[in-house]
């Protein structure tokens, strides 16, 4: 679809026409995509031949078929995102007063910014891609101690968690980035 994409991104569109709409409002498009799933997907009983076919209906007629699918994929990212909102809470208000869950709001925004600049700043390899449920449990719920000595703190984390080598590079990288203030 478009001669720039990267292999990530690559995949073959199409615009669906004739009996297929018959019944449907005037002016509607359905375009299909048809795209390889990256590696480490899970195949559904759908996909033919290793290959993932996705549909989406629209009514915007003057946009080209590429941009509509850009469009439409970067919509998906938007609902991953409101996804991990929820699991991260904002799917109930917890108190009572308005007041008090505007405060619940604010932290948890706070909370979604860290989840978003976190993987980009200091986590890498597959480490990124987890969601906020799975960073709660390999990441935020790790054993750890706060120790001070010679007016220095550092954190001794159990050498047991399978994944105290992600933190840790996580903290290196942390700690190598410039100081912004």
């Amino acid at each position: 679809m478009n001669p720039k994409a990267t292999s990530a991104t690559a995949g073959w569109g199409a615009e669906l026409a004739g009996d297929c709409l018959t019944g449907w409002p005037k002016g509607l498009r359905l375009i299909v995509r048809k795209e390889r799933p990256h590696p480490g997907a899970q195949l559904r009983f759908t996909d033919a031949d290793g290959m993932r076919l996705t549909c989406f209906a629209t009514n915007t007629a003057s946009e080209a078929i590429a941009a509509l699918e850009l469009r439409h994929r970067q919509r998906a990212r938007a609902e991953d995102r409101i996804r991990a909102a929820r699991a991260t809470g904002l799917r109930n208000l917890p108190l009572h007063g308005t007041a008090q869950n505007q405060i619940w709001l604010e932290i948890v925004q706070i909370a979604l910014d860290l989840l978003a600049c976190m993987p980009l700043l200091a986590l890498t390899g597959q480490a990124r891609l987890w969601e906020p449920r799975i960073l709660r449990l390999q990441l935020f719920s790790t054993a750890a101690q706060l120790v001070t000595t010679g007016r220095r703190r550092y954190i001794r984390l159990a050498r047991h968690w399978p994944w105290t080598d992600v933190i840790i590079d996580a903290l290196d990288r942390l700690q190598a980035l410039p100081n912004p203030g």
